[in-house]
């Protein structure tokens, strides 16, 4: 594939003309070898030939999750003998979905991480320390291998957890950034307190998170990136968003002023529930078309996470939308007393607490068939007067109290990590 990586820095009509130019390649693409979208063009007698501009895709019907679970390989546009790597998505709703991806698939990743690492700053003078997984079918841990390998800096693969090895690697190595689950950095600083490291004269200058919101919707640290703040002053945190389906990323520059969208690999819309786009800096679901994908291009796929969006030109001279982090998935909006919220809400309540070691949340339908929130706490030290004190906490912070349930941390901690997930199970839902 052709590489544009100037074109974040065009006019924001520039942007948009080369991305109809790409459009109308990826709709011809599909046309011709997309089982689903053919199905989908036929059936609601669509012309894919109209669909010129950025506009016209409002002409389409949305494709969401459901299409991917229950038709996975119809969405497939290659023999089999032409695809190289078969990933998963992490399943946080539902049952995990099979991506395959080509040789110019795994380039294209790539080059996305490679456009990820420039735009937080990094480049070949850097040594990445790893602390994602490369295995387990998982799509980003083998794209940022394969990211700062075309960069060109050092890369450390040490894999997820084990404070230890990480702490060896950091001492020996002197890695300047790492890739890591945000939270994984407060398990770092409790190890590195308890074994005398000073981590604030470490040689890492940045960590670049993914998983996990590290900001509010108005770009400030929230509790959790707060509470890694306080502490460890030294890496600047930067996050970046991406996902399976989407194979790209967004990712902040070193303004911290939400992720930025690579123009040649994704098209980008911004729905309410209704399908109608929504303005700019409103809440709206990310809605994305894939650009110069060959295995298992999607068009319009509704991705469920909910983000607002921003077009004014950042500080760092780039004209591309930029994502705010995440303020939702839309599978988990809970109505609770009258009040909707969604799980981060609950999230930065507890991460503020150092008694709460671990916790669960689970969500039911109660006996009137309204939304129940039990809180499962790990704490050591579970009192009357801790669960008053955490109640109040939260009536304070979202303005309703959920049900409080303590347990030991080890018991909250083994069922949090499954031997068989990527993730932690923060959220439940049993509704």
């Amino acid at each position: 594939m052709k590489h544009h990586t100037h074109i974040q820095f065009e006019t924001e009509d520039a942007i948009k003309k080369f991305q109809e130019k790409l459009l109308v390649e990826n709709v011809e693409y599909l046309a011709a070898r997309s089982p689903f979208y053919q199905k989908m063009f036929t059936e609601n007698n669509i012309d894919f030939r109209k669909i010129q501009r950025l506009e016209d895709l409002r002409l389409l019907p949305t494709t969401d999750k459901a299409d991917l679970q229950k038709y996975n390989q119809d969405f497939i546009c290659v023999e089999r003998s032409e695809i190289i790597d078969y990933v998963t998505t992490s399943g946080t709703l539902g049952e995990p979905v099979m991506f395959a991806l080509t040789n110019n698939d795994l380039d294209r990743l790539a080059y996305n991480e490679y456009l990820s690492f420039s735009t937080a700053g990094c480049s070949a003078d850097d040594v990445m320390q790893l602390m994602t997984t490369l295995d387990r079918r998982f799509m980003a841990g083998l794209a940022y291998y394969m990211g700062a390998r075309l960069l060109g800096a050092g890369i450390i693969r040490v894999g997820n957890g084990i404070p230890q090895l990480q702490w060896d690697s950091i001492r020996s190595v002197k890695p300047t950034f790492c890739m890591v689950v945000p939270s994984f950095l407060l398990k770092l600083i409790d190890y590195a307190e308890q074994n005398g490291i000073d981590y604030n004269a470490s040689s890492l200058k940045k960590a670049i998170c993914i998983g996990e919101n590290l900001r509010n919707p108005d770009f400030t640290l929230n509790t959790l990136g707060q509470r890694i703040h306080e502490k460890w002053h030294v890496p600047m945190l930067l996050s970046t968003y991406a996902s399976t389906e989407m194979q790209a990323s967004f990712t902040e520059c070193e303004h911290q002023n939400g992720g930025h969208l690579q123009p040649e690999l994704i098209i980008t819309e911004f729905l309410d529930d209704a399908g109608n786009p929504v303005p700019e800096g409103e809440p709206g679901e990310v809605t994305i078309t894939t650009l110069g994908v060959t295995g298992m291009p999607l068009l319009r796929f509704r991705t469920g996470d909910i983000c607002c969006h921003y077009t004014s030109p950042c500080t760092c001279g780039r004209n591309s939308i930029r994502l705010s982090a995440i303020v939702g998935r839309k599978g988990q909006l809970i109505k609770f007393k009258g009040t909707s919220l969604y799980p981060p809400a609950l999230y930065d309540v507890l991460d503020n607490i150092p008694q709460v070691k671990d916790y669960i949340i689970d969500v039911y339908t109660n006996d009137l068939g309204t939304d129940e929130i039990v809180v499962r706490v790990g704490c050591e030290h579970p009192s009357e007067k801790f669960e008053k004190e955490l109640k109040d906490l939260f009536r304070s912070r979202v303005r309703v109290a959920p049900t409080i349930q303590f347990a030991s941390p080890e018991y909250i901690a083994k069922i949090k990590y499954p031997e068989t997930s990527r993730k932690p199970i923060k959220f439940v839902d049993l509704r």
